[in-house]
């Protein structure tokens, strides 16, 4: 079989599978008695060996075979939970994403994981004597006759009862299927798809939710209701692929028969039972709805090229819109007009299905950053706190591919510069444990994404003097500064208060990697912080990079497109109005001072005729903090424009984000405000 077709579909539900392991590894050191916690990690490594096995990668399998074998010991309380036992699964849980990782990148999977197979080895023979398996002798399920395997409660023994009046068999039907097969919930729904057919569905065992997310080995069973004989059932699913045996038992009235009656205690409360019989048709409905709604399901996994296709596709019917636009506007038509306006309605609409489709939640981001604080506190000797707000909030996938790198970084600099040790909190009376909150939200055409601490927050006569001890301020630049400018000062390049550089926070390089990044996706950062109290981080970003809404202004005969989310205004000014300051031409923009920036000076723009003096148009855009006024002929409008790269030969051009193509046909550069403002 080639298993090749699989290998991006295997890929995906390893990296989920291995998620979800972290995060119940996480919620079980919370909860060390809990081992319905235990029994979803071992599932969950259970089908990633066996889908490993099948892949053919052997040390993804047995590492994992190894892990299972702890999670199994933990299981049976053969061995108790303790921080350094969930310590070295949690790193064979990272060797596992690394393969996984390698496997992704095209390489075989194979990894040094000597030490730590030899340590979960250790886990699961030297602690096997201590504590003896405990073997539950609780009572069979009350009314569970001998010659069923499902266990019945009375609203699903009712329906068999009736069905039985109505002339119905019923069923229990168990299904295995085959060691190598590759997709068990596809079948599952396959066999469902059968059975729908042939009757009602009553009860399934593991539960349809379970089954959905594989959470079985290969054996499940169904409770069916049909009018069918077992051989045409039994025939009928067997055709479905990679299904092994299909075991079916008829059930009869002496099945059910054979329960005692009920005890006195549940006698005084069976006056409060006379509405039953409705309550036993709802929840047996809901069951079957359950199953149908499984097998309906309207949820395709689609390779993200196909969506970036579709876009660029889009990005070019965008550029067609205009041209039929600027036509339209020409010739004056009014067929033409209605047919250009309603395409425009539905490009609109289309535009933002294409949008929502390539939304991702951040939660895949920051799905990683509570086993990171976990690891970094123990390192570190602190107790920290991670809280998660918002992590629904979708970014286009283009963005939530780059953030994720920074976000790491400000996260390790709020543990190792701002959360205090336990020592040190107390002594300031705070709680021993430091909290982190990692925030996102939508407001407006942005996503906001905070990282807030409540550790010591920013020194800022220790930033001071280090930036002027490196030349990155003046004196005199110092003096006129205020407490958030002081703040943002950490961001410069190579700056760090640190007085030991350590592995951490960045090793001393500083966060101005984390800026760089941040402003080349279109967004800025900012930061507040309170001494003794805490700091917040919080990064603006834009919902998406690929279609954007710019104002178009005109020099000379180019055109540039400027994005509308860094302009705060636009205003025609006169010659007198324009000041000097230093050696530069500023501007009074209600009571601040904004210097002047001439794109024909900047761009070059040749002159064939001198440009009016009496009035100057002026586009305010905004940086963080800091306005720059930009000096333009005159203004165009706004339009919604496709950003273009400028490939690979023009690279690095000085504030020039990208172009787009007009709907005349034109080509404009896309100006880089950021660049502009200093």
């Amino acid at each position: 079989m080639d298993v090749n077709q699989y290998l991006e579909m295997f890929i995906e539900e390893s990296k989920e599978h291995l998620q979800s392991c972290s995060e119940q590894l996480l919620a079980l050191e919370k909860n060390p008695e809990d081992l319905t916690i235990v029994g979803e990690i071992f599932r969950s490594a259970h089908t990633l060996k066996g889908m490993s096995a099948t892949m053919g990668f052997e040390d993804l399998a047995n590492l994992t075979h190894k892990m299972e074998n702890v999670l199994d010991a933990i299981r049976n309380e053969k061995i108790g939970v303790t921080p350094e036992i969930l310590d070295v699964v949690f790193e064979s849980v990272d060797h596992l994403e690394e393969m996984v990782m390698d496997i992704a990148a095209g390489g075989d999977g194979k990894r040094d994981v000597e030490s730590t197979v030899a340590l979960l080895k250790q886990i699961e023979s030297g602690e096997e004597a201590v504590v003896a398996p405990v073997v539950s002798e609780a009572p069979a399920e009350t009314g569970a006759p001998a010659d069923t395997t499902l266990a019945y409660d009375d609203y699903e023994k009712t329906i068999i009862m009736q069905s039985f009046e109505q002339a119905f068999k019923a069923y229990e039907i168990s299904v295995t299927l085959r060691d190598d097969c590759l997709l068990k919930a596809a079948r599952v729904i396959m066999v469902f798809q059968v059975l729908e057919k042939e009757g009602e569905i009553v009860k399934t065992s593991p539960t349809i939710e379970e089954l959905e997310e594989e959470k079985f080995d290969s054996t499940f069973h169904v409770a069916f209701l049909t009018q069918e004989n077992v051989e045409d059932l039994q025939a009928k699913i067997m055709k479905v692929s990679e299904v092994a045996t299909a075991d079916i038992t008829e059930l009869t009235e002496a099945s059910f028969a054979t329960k005692e009656p009920a005890p006195p205690v549940e006698e005084k409360v069976e006056p409060a039972k006379a509405q039953a019989p409705a309550k036993q048709e709802s929840k047996p409905a809901k069951k079957a709805q359950k199953a149908s709604a499984m097998v309906g399901s309207k949820t395709i996994r689609v390779n993200i090229e196909r969506l970036d296709i579709l876009m660029n596709l889009f990005e070019e019917l965008v550029i067609d819109r205009g041209r039929l636009q600027s036509i339209s506007t020409e010739v004056n038509h009014n067929e033409l007009n209605e047919t250009v306006e309603r395409m425009s309605r539905v490009m609109g609409d289309l535009q933002n299905i294409i949008l929502t489709m390539r939304m991702v939640p951040v939660e895949t981001v920051f799905n990683r950053f509570p086993k990171m604080i976990r690891q970094l506190s123990r390192e570190l000797n602190k107790k920290i706190n991670l809280e998660i707000i918002g992590a629904e909030t979708e970014l286009d996938r283009t963005v939530i591919d780059e953030i994720g790198d920074p976000l790491v970084h400000l996260i390790r600099n709020s543990v190792d510069h701002g959360i205090e040790s336990p020592e040190a909190r107390i002594a300031k009376g705070k709680p021993a444990e430091g909290t982190v909150v990692l925030r996102a939200y939508h407001s407006g055409n942005h996503v906001f994404i905070e990282i807030e601490d409540d550790g010591a927050g920013i020194n800022k006569e220790k930033v001071l003097a280090k930036a002027l001890a490196k030349g990155v301020v003046s004196q005199e630049t110092a003096d006129a500064m205020t407490d958030k400018q002081i703040n943002e000062l950490i961001l410069a390049s190579g700056f760090s208060t640190a007085d030991q550089i350590s592995d951490v926070s960045g090793r001393g390089v500083g966060l101005d990697v984390v800026k760089t990044t941040i402003e080349s996706l279109g967004g800025n950062i900012s930061i507040d912080s309170i001494q003794d109290s805490g700091s917040i981080f919080s990064i603006q970003l834009p919902l998406t990079l690929s279609i954007i809404s710019v104002m178009l202004v005109e020099i000379e005969q180019e055109i540039y497109a400027i994005p509308l989310s860094s302009i705060i205004e636009t205003s025609i000014i006169k010659k007198e109005e324009i000041l000097s300051a230093h050696n530069q031409k500023v501007i009074n923009y209600r009571g601040t001072v904004v210097p002047l920036v001439f794109l024909e000076e900047i761009f070059e723009v040749p002159r064939t005729a001198p440009a009016s003096d009496e009035f100057h148009s002026v586009v305010v855009v905004r940086k963080g903090e800091k306005l720059a006024g930009l000096v333009v002929d005159s203004f165009i409008g706004q339009q919604e424009i496709v950003l273009k790269s400028l490939g690979d030969y023009l690279t690095n051009i000085f504030a020039i984000s990208g172009a787009t193509i007009l709907g005349n046909g034109k080509v404009a550069l896309i100006v880089d405000c950021n660049a502009l403002i200093k």
